[in-house]
Protein backbone atom coordinates (compact mmCIF):
# COMPACT_ATOMS: atom_id res chain seq x y z
CA UNK A 1 0.00 0.00 0.00
CA UNK A 2 2.84 2.39 0.85
CA UNK A 3 4.42 1.87 -2.60
CA UNK A 4 1.09 2.52 -4.31
CA UNK A 5 0.65 5.72 -2.30
CA UNK A 6 4.16 6.86 -3.24
CA UNK A 7 3.39 6.38 -6.93
CA UNK A 8 0.14 8.29 -6.45
CA UNK A 9 1.90 11.22 -4.79
CA UNK A 10 4.44 11.39 -7.63
CA UNK A 11 1.80 11.40 -10.38
CA UNK A 12 -1.16 13.40 -9.05
CA UNK A 13 -1.50 16.40 -6.77
CA UNK A 14 -5.30 16.39 -6.51
CA UNK A 15 -5.89 12.65 -6.21
CA UNK A 16 -3.08 12.30 -3.68
CA UNK A 17 -5.21 14.60 -1.51
CA UNK A 18 -8.59 13.00 -2.13
CA UNK A 19 -8.04 9.23 -2.51
CA UNK A 20 -6.72 8.70 1.06
CA UNK A 21 -10.08 9.80 2.55
CA UNK A 22 -11.96 6.96 0.84
CA UNK A 23 -13.09 3.99 2.94
CA UNK A 24 -11.54 0.61 2.28
CA UNK A 25 -11.65 -1.37 0.06
CA UNK A 26 -12.69 1.46 -2.27
CA UNK A 27 -9.58 3.45 -1.39
CA UNK A 28 -7.24 0.76 -2.68
CA UNK A 29 -9.44 0.03 -5.72
CA UNK A 30 -9.58 3.68 -6.79
CA UNK A 31 -5.86 4.20 -6.18
CA UNK A 32 -4.96 1.29 -8.44
CA UNK A 33 -7.54 2.32 -11.03
CA UNK A 34 -6.11 5.84 -11.10
CA UNK A 35 -2.60 4.48 -11.71
CA UNK A 36 -3.86 2.30 -14.57
CA UNK A 37 -5.60 5.28 -16.19
CA UNK A 38 -2.43 7.33 -15.68
CA UNK A 39 -0.39 4.71 -17.54
CA UNK A 40 -2.78 4.93 -20.49
CA UNK A 41 -2.77 8.75 -20.32
CA UNK A 42 1.02 8.73 -20.48
CA UNK A 43 0.92 6.97 -23.84
CA UNK A 44 -1.68 9.39 -25.15
CA UNK A 45 0.40 12.38 -24.02
CA UNK A 46 3.69 11.07 -25.47
CA UNK A 47 3.72 13.60 -28.30
CA UNK A 48 7.43 12.92 -28.92
CA UNK A 49 6.49 9.39 -30.03
CA UNK A 50 5.00 8.73 -33.46
CA UNK A 51 1.23 8.10 -33.39
CA UNK A 52 1.75 4.47 -34.43
CA UNK A 53 4.06 3.90 -31.44
CA UNK A 54 1.54 5.39 -29.02
CA UNK A 55 -1.33 3.35 -30.46
CA UNK A 56 0.76 0.18 -30.30
CA UNK A 57 1.62 0.84 -26.64
CA UNK A 58 -2.06 1.42 -25.74
CA UNK A 59 -2.95 -1.84 -27.50
CA UNK A 60 -0.20 -3.72 -25.65
CA UNK A 61 -1.34 -2.27 -22.33
CA UNK A 62 -4.92 -3.39 -22.97
CA UNK A 63 -3.67 -6.88 -23.80
CA UNK A 64 -1.95 -7.01 -20.40
CA UNK A 65 -5.27 -6.12 -18.75
CA UNK A 66 -7.11 -8.82 -20.69
CA UNK A 67 -4.46 -11.55 -20.42
CA UNK A 68 -2.00 -10.86 -17.61
CA UNK A 69 1.60 -11.98 -18.05
CA UNK A 70 4.27 -10.86 -15.60
CA UNK A 71 7.06 -11.66 -18.08
CA UNK A 72 5.42 -9.64 -20.84
CA UNK A 73 4.64 -6.77 -18.47
CA UNK A 74 8.28 -6.56 -17.39
CA UNK A 75 9.53 -6.66 -20.98
CA UNK A 76 7.13 -3.96 -22.17
CA UNK A 77 7.74 -1.81 -19.13
CA UNK A 78 11.50 -1.83 -19.70
CA UNK A 79 10.98 -0.94 -23.33
CA UNK A 80 8.66 2.00 -22.54
CA UNK A 81 11.07 3.40 -19.97
CA UNK A 82 14.15 2.99 -22.19
CA UNK A 83 12.35 4.85 -24.97
CA UNK A 84 11.49 7.68 -22.53
CA UNK A 85 7.74 7.52 -22.89
CA UNK A 86 7.48 10.41 -20.41
CA UNK A 87 9.59 13.44 -19.56
CA UNK A 88 7.93 13.69 -16.13
CA UNK A 89 10.04 11.78 -13.57
CA UNK A 90 7.01 10.54 -11.66
CA UNK A 91 5.37 9.17 -14.80
CA UNK A 92 8.62 7.47 -15.81
CA UNK A 93 8.76 5.78 -12.42
CA UNK A 94 5.14 4.70 -12.76
CA UNK A 95 5.88 3.15 -16.15
CA UNK A 96 8.82 1.28 -14.62
CA UNK A 97 6.45 -0.04 -11.94
CA UNK A 98 3.75 -1.19 -14.38
CA UNK A 99 4.22 -4.90 -13.48
CA UNK A 100 3.83 -4.07 -9.78
CA UNK A 101 0.66 -2.03 -10.42
CA UNK A 102 -0.80 -4.85 -12.50
CA UNK A 103 -0.02 -7.36 -9.75
CA UNK A 104 -1.86 -5.15 -7.26
CA UNK A 105 -4.77 -4.81 -9.69
CA UNK A 106 -5.24 -8.53 -10.20
CA UNK A 107 -5.12 -9.06 -6.42
CA UNK A 108 -8.34 -7.04 -6.00
CA UNK A 109 -11.72 -8.69 -5.59
CA UNK A 110 -13.36 -9.98 -8.79
CA UNK A 111 -16.19 -7.50 -8.23
CA UNK A 112 -13.74 -4.60 -8.48
CA UNK A 113 -11.50 -6.03 -11.22
CA UNK A 114 -14.35 -6.31 -13.73
CA UNK A 115 -15.49 -2.64 -13.82
CA UNK A 116 -11.95 -1.27 -13.57
CA UNK A 117 -10.69 -3.44 -16.44
CA UNK A 118 -13.73 -2.69 -18.62
CA UNK A 119 -13.50 1.07 -18.20
CA UNK A 120 -9.71 1.36 -18.48
CA UNK A 121 -9.78 -0.66 -21.71
CA UNK A 122 -12.63 1.46 -23.11
CA UNK A 123 -10.78 4.65 -22.28
CA UNK A 124 -7.47 3.38 -23.70
CA UNK A 125 -9.22 2.35 -26.92
CA UNK A 126 -10.73 5.84 -27.08
CA UNK A 127 -7.31 7.40 -26.56
CA UNK A 128 -5.94 5.31 -29.42
CA UNK A 129 -8.70 6.65 -31.68
CA UNK A 130 -7.78 10.20 -30.65
CA UNK A 131 -4.07 9.65 -31.28
CA UNK A 132 -4.90 8.27 -34.73
CA UNK A 133 -6.23 11.74 -35.62
CA UNK A 134 -2.84 13.35 -35.00
CA UNK A 135 -1.49 15.11 -38.08
CA UNK A 136 2.12 16.35 -38.32
CA UNK A 137 2.52 15.91 -34.59
CA UNK A 138 -0.56 17.95 -33.73
CA UNK A 139 -4.08 17.15 -32.55
CA UNK A 140 -6.82 19.70 -33.16
CA UNK A 141 -10.46 19.52 -32.10
CA UNK A 142 -12.84 21.48 -34.31
CA UNK A 143 -16.17 21.66 -32.47
CA UNK A 144 -17.78 21.64 -29.04
CA UNK A 145 -19.13 18.16 -29.81
CA UNK A 146 -15.61 16.86 -30.54
CA UNK A 147 -14.46 18.40 -27.26
CA UNK A 148 -17.30 16.71 -25.38
CA UNK A 149 -16.52 13.39 -27.06
CA UNK A 150 -12.88 13.72 -26.07
CA UNK A 151 -13.75 14.55 -22.45
CA UNK A 152 -16.00 11.50 -22.28
CA UNK A 153 -13.26 9.15 -23.50
CA UNK A 154 -10.60 10.38 -21.08
CA UNK A 155 -12.70 11.40 -18.05
CA UNK A 156 -16.40 10.59 -18.44
CA UNK A 157 -15.55 6.89 -18.49
CA UNK A 158 -13.59 7.41 -15.26
CA UNK A 159 -16.71 8.88 -13.65
CA UNK A 160 -18.70 5.84 -14.75
CA UNK A 161 -16.11 3.49 -13.27
CA UNK A 162 -16.01 5.36 -9.96
CA UNK A 163 -19.77 5.07 -9.66
CA UNK A 164 -19.63 1.32 -10.09
CA UNK A 165 -16.98 1.08 -7.36
CA UNK A 166 -19.03 3.29 -5.01
CA UNK A 167 -22.11 1.12 -5.59
CA UNK A 168 -20.23 -2.14 -5.08
CA UNK A 169 -21.55 -3.93 -1.96
CA UNK A 170 -23.28 -0.77 -0.65
CA UNK A 171 -26.99 -1.50 -0.37
CA UNK A 172 -27.68 1.98 1.05
CA UNK A 173 -26.83 3.52 -2.32
CA UNK A 174 -29.13 1.25 -4.35
CA UNK A 175 -32.04 3.77 -4.28
CA UNK A 176 -29.90 6.43 -6.01
CA UNK A 177 -27.93 4.09 -8.30
CA UNK A 178 -29.82 5.13 -11.43
CA UNK A 179 -29.50 8.83 -10.59
CA UNK A 180 -25.75 8.47 -10.05
CA UNK A 181 -25.19 6.48 -13.23
CA UNK A 182 -27.05 9.09 -15.30
CA UNK A 183 -24.69 11.82 -14.04
CA UNK A 184 -21.47 9.84 -13.63
CA UNK A 185 -19.95 10.69 -17.02
CA UNK A 186 -20.76 14.40 -16.67
CA UNK A 187 -19.10 14.39 -13.26
CA UNK A 188 -15.83 13.27 -14.83
CA UNK A 189 -16.18 15.45 -17.92
CA UNK A 190 -16.63 18.58 -15.81
CA UNK A 191 -13.25 18.15 -14.16
CA UNK A 192 -11.58 17.48 -17.52
CA UNK A 193 -13.07 20.60 -19.10
CA UNK A 194 -11.64 22.75 -16.32
CA UNK A 195 -8.22 21.12 -16.78
CA UNK A 196 -8.36 21.83 -20.50
CA UNK A 197 -9.21 25.49 -19.93
CA UNK A 198 -6.47 25.79 -17.29
CA UNK A 199 -3.78 24.04 -19.36
CA UNK A 200 -4.74 25.23 -22.85
CA UNK A 201 -1.62 27.32 -23.44
CA UNK A 202 0.78 24.53 -22.46
CA UNK A 203 -1.19 21.93 -24.39
CA UNK A 204 -1.09 24.09 -27.52
CA UNK A 205 2.71 24.37 -27.27
CA UNK A 206 2.87 20.56 -27.29
CA UNK A 207 0.57 20.27 -30.31
CA UNK A 208 -2.70 19.52 -28.50
CA UNK A 209 -5.42 22.05 -29.32
CA UNK A 210 -8.46 20.89 -27.39
CA UNK A 211 -10.27 24.24 -27.42
CA UNK A 212 -12.03 24.40 -30.81
CA UNK A 213 -11.14 27.52 -32.78
CA UNK A 214 -14.56 27.39 -34.44
CA UNK A 215 -16.33 28.06 -31.12
CA UNK A 216 -15.88 30.97 -28.71
CA UNK A 217 -14.12 30.00 -25.49
CA UNK A 218 -17.11 31.44 -23.60
CA UNK A 219 -19.07 28.36 -24.75
CA UNK A 220 -16.51 26.08 -23.14
CA UNK A 221 -16.68 28.05 -19.88
CA UNK A 222 -20.48 27.80 -19.97
CA UNK A 223 -20.29 24.05 -20.62
CA UNK A 224 -17.84 23.61 -17.72
CA UNK A 225 -20.17 25.49 -15.37
CA UNK A 226 -23.17 23.39 -16.46
CA UNK A 227 -21.24 20.16 -16.03
CA UNK A 228 -19.96 21.22 -12.60
CA UNK A 229 -23.58 21.89 -11.67
CA UNK A 230 -24.45 18.30 -12.61
CA UNK A 231 -21.46 17.11 -10.58
CA UNK A 232 -22.97 18.96 -7.64
CA UNK A 233 -26.24 17.06 -8.12
CA UNK A 234 -24.27 13.81 -8.09
CA UNK A 235 -22.60 14.68 -4.78
CA UNK A 236 -25.84 15.87 -3.15
CA UNK A 237 -27.45 12.55 -4.09
CA UNK A 238 -24.64 10.73 -2.31
CA UNK A 239 -25.21 12.86 0.77
CA UNK A 240 -28.97 12.31 0.79
CA UNK A 241 -28.40 8.56 0.51
CA UNK A 242 -26.09 8.70 3.56
CA UNK A 243 -23.02 7.57 1.65
CA UNK A 244 -19.90 7.18 3.77
CA UNK A 245 -18.23 10.49 4.50
CA UNK A 246 -15.05 9.48 2.68
CA UNK A 247 -16.92 8.95 -0.59
CA UNK A 248 -18.61 12.35 -0.27
CA UNK A 249 -15.32 14.08 0.57
CA UNK A 250 -13.51 12.32 -2.29
CA UNK A 251 -16.05 13.48 -4.87
CA UNK A 252 -16.58 16.96 -3.44
CA UNK A 253 -12.96 18.06 -3.13
CA UNK A 254 -12.05 17.96 -6.84
CA UNK A 255 -15.32 19.73 -7.68
CA UNK A 256 -14.60 22.51 -5.20
CA UNK A 257 -11.06 22.79 -6.57
CA UNK A 258 -12.44 22.86 -10.12
CA UNK A 259 -14.77 25.75 -9.32
CA UNK A 260 -11.83 27.66 -7.82
CA UNK A 261 -9.63 26.87 -10.85
CA UNK A 262 -12.36 27.93 -13.27
CA UNK A 263 -12.66 31.30 -11.54
CA UNK A 264 -8.87 31.74 -11.66
CA UNK A 265 -8.71 31.02 -15.38
CA UNK A 266 -11.65 33.30 -16.17
CA UNK A 267 -10.06 36.21 -14.32
CA UNK A 268 -6.35 35.63 -14.93
CA UNK A 269 -6.18 33.50 -18.08
CA UNK A 270 -4.81 30.03 -18.95
CA UNK A 271 -2.01 28.76 -16.78
CA UNK A 272 -3.43 30.30 -13.62
CA UNK A 273 -3.38 27.87 -10.73
CA UNK A 274 -5.00 27.58 -7.36
CA UNK A 275 -2.18 28.12 -4.87
CA UNK A 276 -1.26 25.61 -2.17
CA UNK A 277 -2.58 27.89 0.62
CA UNK A 278 -5.85 28.24 -1.30
CA UNK A 279 -6.07 24.45 -1.71
CA UNK A 280 -5.52 24.08 2.05
CA UNK A 281 -8.37 26.50 2.79
CA UNK A 282 -10.70 24.69 0.35
CA UNK A 283 -9.93 21.37 2.04
CA UNK A 284 -10.58 22.82 5.49
CA UNK A 285 -13.86 24.46 4.41
CA UNK A 286 -15.06 21.15 2.99
CA UNK A 287 -14.19 19.28 6.19
CA UNK A 288 -16.03 21.88 8.29
CA UNK A 289 -19.09 21.62 6.06
CA UNK A 290 -19.15 17.85 6.45
CA UNK A 291 -18.60 18.14 10.23
CA UNK A 292 -21.74 20.30 10.37
CA UNK A 293 -23.71 18.03 8.02
CA UNK A 294 -23.96 20.87 5.47
CA UNK A 295 -23.97 20.46 1.66
CA UNK A 296 -20.53 19.38 0.44
CA UNK A 297 -20.78 21.62 -2.66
Amino acid sequence: MADLERLLEKTSRTFALSIPVLPEPTRREVMIAYLLFRIADTFEDAAHWAPAERIAALTEFNELLRSPSREKAERLSRDWVERRVAHHAGYQELMAQTPFVLDAFFALSPGAIAPIREHVIRSADGMASIVSRTRDGALTLHSIQELKDYCYLVAGIVGEMLSELFLLDRAELAPVAGFLRERAATFGEALQLVNILKDSAGDAEEGRRYLPEEAPVSEVFALARRDLGVAGEYIRALQKANAQRGIIEFTALPVRLAWAALEKVETSGPGSKVSRPEVFLIVQKLKRALDRDEPAV
